[in-house]
């Protein structure tokens, strides 16, 4: 009873079941998309005094899935149209067998999920939603005072880090002991640098 529009693509409705009032569906190639449309298919069979709670996923290869929450569709809310550009992660991690595991490439396929539950909660959940913006401006300050607190963090660890330093010729062998190469370090600074600058509350999604 449930569907997804995505702008220039054909009407998804195959939602699977995760659960007894959980469903998820793939959207593959997400990286281009801005906007998604959630409907239901018949409202008739929507339950009373309940709604869909709608989640998005930008999954990580190598991280559980992080749900985000958009908003909510029910027998008087039928269809909703949300944004999803900004929620999108920036995948700059790129790792192509991570660990020998042969994790793979990053994935490109985004996912939305379903969630039924009492219309109270979630639009508990909405108001906590709308508010989160009037906060971030109310706390403008702390943002600064945070930013200059991880960004001395971070730069502190590299430091740390980078006392321990040595070269493949100076190092001696230990089996029992991890090495993880100085430039992954440096990398991952750089990245978390440069996401922090864009959006200080990244770390939260």
């Amino acid at each position: 009873m449930l569907g997804i529009i995505v702008s220039g693509r054909q009407v998804e409705t195959n939602f699977l079941p995760i659960a007894e009032n959980k469903f998820v569906v793939t959207i593959p190639d997400a990286d281009n998309i801005n906007h998604i449309v959630i409907f239901i298919t018949e409202v008739t069979s929507f339950p009373e005094g309940l709604g869909g709670a709608v989640y998005f996923s930008w999954p990580d290869p190598i991280a559980p899935p992080n749900w985000q929450f958009l908003g909510h569709i029910s027998k008087t809310k039928p269809s909703a149209i949300f944004k999803i550009s900004n929620l999108k992660k920036n995948h700059e991690f790129v790792n192509n067998d991570l660990g020998g595991f042969g994790i793979g490439n990053i994935s490109h396929n985004a996912q939305i999920g379903i969630s039924i539950e009492p219309l109270t909660v979630i639009l508990q959940q909405e108001q906590i939603l709308m508010s989160e913006p009037k906060m971030a401006l109310m706390d403008e300050p702390n943002v600064n005072v945070f930013m200059e607190f991880a960004q001395k963090t971070i730069l502190n660890f590299l430091n740390y880090i980078s006392s321990f330093s040595v070269t493949q010729a100076q190092m001696t062998p230990n089996p029992t002991e991890n090495f993880v190469p100085l430039s992954s370090i440096q990398s991952w600074y750089e990245t978390f640098q440069r996401r922090l600058q864009q959006n200080p509350n990244f770390w939260k999604a």
